[in-house]
């Protein structure tokens, strides 16, 4: 099932260029573009909530602080042109998730985005052990077996592999790897991407790690 968000956003164009790419990305969309039809809508019925701080009827600021009165736990990812430390430190206090300011790139917002998602409980049980030919990985003990060895890695060699064991023969760009198996928070540089392929190319088997000249890898079915 897709993850739903609601986007509240006045502005049309700003609106459209968002649902545009989030929907690309495979989430679903409600769009309100005031906070009546955002209350509608309500954050109960969504994931997650993008909500600009400047909104034609109230203040975006002010739906968030009713949500949050209301026991709503549902992220809120903050929009706005206000920039003053003070603005950004009220937006939290009142219950805001994570906050950015405009203009911004739209893969900036995914990134934040996908960091509140993963913080999510999972609605149903997660497969625990991935598996792809002798290559094995429990999520839950964090041990990865090839070939009926344990192969030891560091945390961020396993979260790279986990995600590719998630999505086996799905191509990754590099940015998509820094974004999804270690968010915003700790952004790195695409560099940081060869080198973990490399390291794990050497842990295990190197033909399983594939890479896609232009665009970044995948991880081989053999």
């Amino acid at each position: 099932m897709a993850t739903k968000i609601l986007l509240v956003e006045d502005d049309r164009d700003l609106a459209q260029s968002l649902a545009d790419y989030l929907a690309a990305e495979g989430f679903e969309l409600e769009r309100a573009p005031t906070a009546a039809a955002a209350r509608k809508i309500g954050p109960a019925a969504v994931d997650l909530v993008i909500l600009d701080w400047k909104l034609p009827d109230a203040p975006g600021i002010d739906l968030l602080r009713e949500w949050r009165a209301q026991g709503t736990l549902t992220p809120v990812i903050l929009l706005t042109a206000r920039t003053d430390l003070v603005d950004r430190v009220v937006g939290l206090e009142l219950g805001a998730n994570d906050y950015i300011t405009k203009p911004f790139e739209p893969r900036e917002l995914l990134a934040r985005l996908r960091v509140q998602l993963r913080q999510l409980p999972s609605a149903a049980p997660q497969e625990s052990t991935l598996r792809c030919g002798e290559l094995e990985l429990s999520k839950t003990t964090r041990e990865v077996r090839f070939r009926n060895r344990q192969v030891e890695l560091s945390r961020q060699e396993f979260s790279l592999l986990c995600l590719l064991m998630e999505n086996p023969n799905r191509v990754f760009s590099r940015e998509e790897i820094l974004n999804q198996a270690w968010g915003y928070e700790s952004f790195p540089t695409t560099r940081t991407i060869d080198t973990h392929i490399l390291q794990l190319r050497q842990k295990t088997d190197a033909a399983l790690f594939e890479t896609v000249r232009g665009i970044g890898y995948r991880l081989r079915t053999l």
